[in-house]
């Protein structure tokens, strides 16, 4: 019984720690213009993920950028999703057309975009822009 209880431990204490560090790995917050604002003034690095519930292709992105950002590199990363269907205001100011894009900042510069794409180099390559 011993053995099955520290395995049990052992097991609960990997997934807590899983978890954990998800969490920390991407702070994502709903787009609000101080805090971005903010951000910039900070020369942070940003991504703003345009997202929309019922897009396949934001689903596709979601644990590709969960992966990502669980690298320690991106810890200073700040992420802000903007709600494609309601927050039109922003799509505005940041010239967006579709749903499923990524906009990495350094500060205010913007650094690159991308639409629709899915593949984690890509989406790797396009975080590195921002750091």
């Amino acid at each position: 019984m011993t053995i099955g209880r520290s395995l049990f431990a052992g097991l609960v204490l990997a997934t807590a720690f899983s978890f954990a560090s998800q969490a920390f790995a991407m702070d994502k917050k709903a787009f609000d213009a101080k805090a971005f604002e903010a951000a910039q003034a900070a020369n942070k690095p940003i991504l703003v993920e345009v997202h929309a519930p019922w897009c396949p292709t934001c689903k596709a992105q979601a644990p590709i950028l969960q992966k990502l950002t669980a690298d320690p590199k991106f810890n200073n990363l700040q992420v802000f999703v903007v709600d494609f269907d309601s927050r039109k205001d922003v799509l505005r100011q940041l010239n967006v057309r579709t749903q499923s894009t990524l906009i990495v900042f350094k500060g205010k510069s913007e650094q690159g975009r991308s639409v629709g794409v899915t593949e984690e180099a890509s989406i790797g390559a396009l975080l590195n822009k921002a750091i």
